[in-house]
């Protein structure tokens, strides 16, 4: 699926998972002011709409990163 041309929260999810490192949770709820279960709900609206988003560990963390096809 294509990323938001627009600047918006969901935009800035799609940005944070495409970097190399991917994002944790912590930081995905710093980047949006979101709550933990809002961010949560937010991925998985990006898994429905076709997104392949990987799970991985950062040290102790879970990292999240968006699989490029």
């Amino acid at each position: 699926p294509p990323l938001p041309a627009v600047q918006t929260k969901t935009a800035l999810i799609l940005k944070l998972l495409t970097r190399e490192s991917g994002a944790t949770l912590d930081e995905l709820i710093a980047a949006t002011s979101w709550l933990p279960h809002t961010t949560r709900a937010a991925l998985t609206r990006l898994r429905q709409k076709g997104h392949d988003i990987d799970r991985r560990k950062r040290g102790e963390a879970t990292c999240y990163h968006l699989v490029q096809a």
